[in-house]
């Protein structure tokens, strides 16, 4: 289905070194664009941003989507859990993408996050700490 949506990228800070696997962080940042895609639509927006500073990066994933429902958030990052029931494995996922996304994550030292309402999109943060 094709569908008009804005997706814009932006770099700000200063330079960061983190170590993290680089072919891992584009599997976390692709998996949560296109998680974004998935809930964002037609003529919705996505905005990636990265932040560096002497802390580390930081990574926001923000959607115009449909929202997580406030009963749905905690179980968000749990493997298999679909927040949208009439998904199934040949329509929408398997349901691991987002717990693959956090073990990716917690694996390198960060945190990951995600702040929603429903009818008001969603941000997923993924903090990376700075090398020490």
């Amino acid at each position: 289905r094709e569908r008009e949506i804005y997706l814009d990228f932006s770099f700000s800070g200063t330079e960061t070194e983190v170590d993290f696997d680089e072919t891992r962080l584009r599997q976390i940042v692709s998996n949560l664009v296109e998680n974004a895609l998935t809930h964002t639509p037609n003529n919705g927006h996505i905005s990636v941003r990265m932040v560096g500073d002497t802390q580390g990066i930081d990574i926001q994933v923000y959607d115009s989507g449909s929202g997580i429902s406030e009963s749905d958030l905690p179980r968000i990052f749990d493997q298999f859990y679909r927040t949208d029931q009439s998904r199934t494995r040949a329509t929408g996922g398997a349901g691991l993408g987002l717990t693959i996304v956090k073990r990716l994550v917690e694996a390198h030292g960060g945190e990951i996050s995600v702040a929603s309402q429903p009818g008001s999109g969603s941000t997923f943060r993924v903090f990376l700490p700075a090398r020490q």
